[in-house]
């Protein structure tokens, strides 16, 4: 299996597209993009629970395979089944309430993934992309939970943080692409600038104020919280950009016009999710939901 054309280890072919593109040139493939998934997505998340669980695992399915088609030049047919034959298994186990074996599930696949590709190069990748992919999925299902509604305590905290993640981006998209400026790192990624980043983080803090008046839990909350929030969200996108740099891949896919592949659409939001998931396990009272 042949990987995708690389772009980005040309770091001066990269300069010169951006500088010779236009601002926003994307802006309409994007917003449709956009739009398209917020509709597919917004009826199982209302619902949660066994729906919003199969959508997850469906987004989570085709995340994997990116990951296998960036990380694996030629897998096996186990390769390819055991990671998948993994994500099943421990959402079943999650979604029962076998918390335990789903960690269990989480880690023999991580091992056997990595067994099976030891006389080869990679192990290691394979390995990793079963916790990158897998763990950030069982807590967006773990997050959301089965309660039905807009005022279930699950939407509201994992709504939170979709739509200041998707601010964070899309305020940093148009910031960045018209105050241009220092670039934040370059080698790792040539679109992000600091005024995209500073852009970015204002525009979530807005949005975070008005959906935390709207949730109940405080506009001023909302704000402060943006804040970390669009700093992991910048941290997941960078996280991946070094991924793809050190697989030598542009993009995940070709899945999303606009986007690239799913994974590059998503990375930012499963970095965040993985963060506050933790800091709610951690601390349960740090988050209160309540109206």
């Amino acid at each position: 299996m042949s990987r995708p054309s690389d772009l980005s280890q040309n770091p001066k072919a990269s300069q010169a597209e951006l500088k010779s593109g236009k601002p926003w040139k994307n802006l309409g493939s994007r917003f449709f993009t956009a739009l398209a998934m917020s509709i597919f997505c917004i009826i199982p998340l209302y619902f949660g629970g066994y729906i919003w669980a199969a959508l997850s695992t469906l987004l989570g399915a085709r995340m994997l395979w990116e990951w296998i088609r960036m990380s694996d030049p030629n897998p096996s047919l186990l390769n390819i089944a055991v990671p998948f034959l993994g994500l099943l298994m421990s959402v079943t186990y999650l979604l029962t309430g076998y918390t335990q074996l789903t960690i269990l599930v989480v880690l023999v696949t991580a091992v056997l993934c990595l067994l099976l590709r030891l006389k080869r190069d990679g192990a290691l990748w394979s390995a990793f992309g079963c916790f990158y992919i897998l763990v950030p999925m069982l807590f967006i299902i773990w997050l959301r939970g089965d309660e039905i509604g807009f005022q279930s305590e699950g939407f509201r905290q994992l709504f939170y943080l979709i739509i200041v993640v998707v601010a964070a981006d899309t305020f940093a998209y148009f910031g960045g692409s018209y105050f241009k400026g220092p670039k934040m790192a370059p080698k790792l990624s040539p679109n992000k600038s600091w005024s995209g980043f500073v852009s970015g983080v204002l525009g979530a803090c807005v949005i975070g104020g008005f959906a935390g008046h709207y949730f109940g839990f405080g506009s001023v909350f909302g704000a402060i919280l943006a804040v970390p929030v669009a700093v992991v969200s910048v941290f997941g996108d960078f996280l991946e950009s070094g991924l793809k740099r050190k697989l030598g891949v542009k993009d995940s896919g070709g899945l999303l016009p606009g986007h690239g592949g799913l994974l590059d659409r998503l990375d930012s939001l499963i970095m965040v999710v993985f963060v506050f998931a933790i800091v709610i396990i951690l601390i349960p009272g740090f988050w209160d939901m309540s109206l």
